[in-house]
């Protein structure tokens, strides 16, 4: 093997399990700073492991510091030897698990911790910042910016595409929504739990042309934390591991003029990937934590991770499908649509993936036939308006 020296041998790859996992405070929370959800966050995850914070020598996060990670470590009083601060927006901490991952399993770290927090409404509502809508207007983006073309009216305008395509309703959107939220209702650490009704989707406020108010992601605060560690720590842990079984990441396009296909996302991609490393196909997946900024990233990235074909999106969402107890369970918190999303929401995803192998989701929890618990969970983030995707695929066992 080229890079080796004489007489050695590979060391062989470790498997990398989810040792703790943890929300910090979530929803309306005014007082905290974002440095304070990701300490609480860190400490109830390591808490949830029952490891020392002396095995931790990996850290990764993004969105908070000038020299992130790096100022964040130090807040937590951490001094990692490999560190990780990619940032893809809503697919960060699925591409973040899958660095991590492979560095674990190469040796290159021993124990990683991914870490998020947000004061995203509380920051409004102090009006310590205004509401973004857009990401900035240089590079490639100059070209977008002038016209108003909002981060919101890029995903309306994919949304538009695939119900001309395709036929896919507004109906059918909706019914993501709804279903969100019926999710949300059995999770109490969910934003928003009351019951909502298609009608009450078409008859919101308009955002972004065809998107009402209840199609878009709700802005609250909060942090969570994730821990990954090499099977040599597991005998230690307080809980059964998770496991990480494959991960896949794509980079598809920032402009809208290089977007081949409105109607595919690159979790088409990452979702293959994935799949390839763990050896499974979709018909093994128990449920799926999906990025749900709008309903029709649900819709569409069920369709590109191969849980239906391309254009039988509406059809697929609309028979239940989604609800806990439904053929698919997608995003049993209730998601970022009703329970909770303080911005780059993907390491929520994580979190609430490991909760349901662990048999931890209390009356939200979903089970197989017989009352058993599932045993394959998917997570995919996408950043961007679908310019990114991460896809980690998680087993029990």
């Amino acid at each position: 093997m080229p890079g080796l020296t004489p007489g050695t041998t590979p060391r062989p790859r470790r498997r990398v399990a989810v040792v703790g996992v943890a929300l910090s405070d979530c929803g309306r929370v005014d007082g905290p700073t974002p440095y304070a959800l990701h300490a609480q966050a860190a400490r109830r995850a390591l808490a949830d492991s029952g490891l020392d914070r002396s095995v931790i020598d990996g850290f990764a996060s993004a969105g908070l510091g000038t020299l992130a990670p790096a100022e964040v470590a130090e807040y937590l009083g951490l001094r990692p030897t490999w560190v990780d601060s990619t940032s893809v927006g809503g697919s960060t901490w699925e591409v973040m698990a899958a660095h991590a991952a492979d560095a674990i399993a190469a040796g290159h770290a021993n124990a990683v911790l991914l870490v998020y927090g947000s004061t995203a409404r509380a920051d409004i509502k102090a009006r310590r910042r205004t509401s973004n809508l857009s990401f900035g207007a240089r590079g490639p983006l100059q070209f977008e910016v002038p016209y108003g073309h909002t981060l919101i009216s890029k995903y309306a305008m994919a949304a538009r595409r695939h119900m001309h395509q395709y036929g896919t309703t507004l109906e059918q959107l909706a019914s993501v929504a709804v279903q969100a939220r019926a999710n949300a209702a059995t999770n109490p650490d969910a934003m928003f739990r009351d019951p909502i009704t298609v009608e009450d989707v078409l008859s919101g406020e308009m955002i972004a042309d065809p998107f009402t108010k209840l199609h878009c992601c709700i802005r609250s605060d909060g942090g969570c934390a994730v821990l990954l560690a090499a099977e040599d720590y597991v005998p230690d842990t307080a809980k059964a591991p998770v496991w990480i079984l494959g991960a896949g990441t794509s980079v598809s396009h920032t402009t809208m003029s290089e977007w081949e296909d409105f109607t595919v996302s690159p979790a088409a991609v990452s979702g293959r990937i994935a799949f390839e490393q763990a050896g499974l196909t979709p018909a093994d997946v128990d449920l799926a934590e999906i990025y749900d900024a709008f309903t029709y990233m649900t819709l569409v990235t069920l369709e590109d991770l191969g849980f239906c074909a391309k254009g039988e999106g509406g059809a697929f969402v609309e028979k239940g499908r989604l609800l806990r107890d439904g053929e698919l369970p997608v995003n049993t918190d209730g998601g970022g649509l009703s329970a909770c999303h303080p911005g780059m929401r993907g390491l929520f995803l994580l979190v609430e993936a490991v909760r349901q192998l662990r048999g931890e989701a209390g009356g939200g929890q979903v089970t197989k036939p017989g009352g058993h618990l599932p045993e394959v969970a998917l997570t995919s983030g996408t950043g961007g308006w679908f310019c990114s995707s991460g896809t980690v695929l998680l087993g029990r066992g």
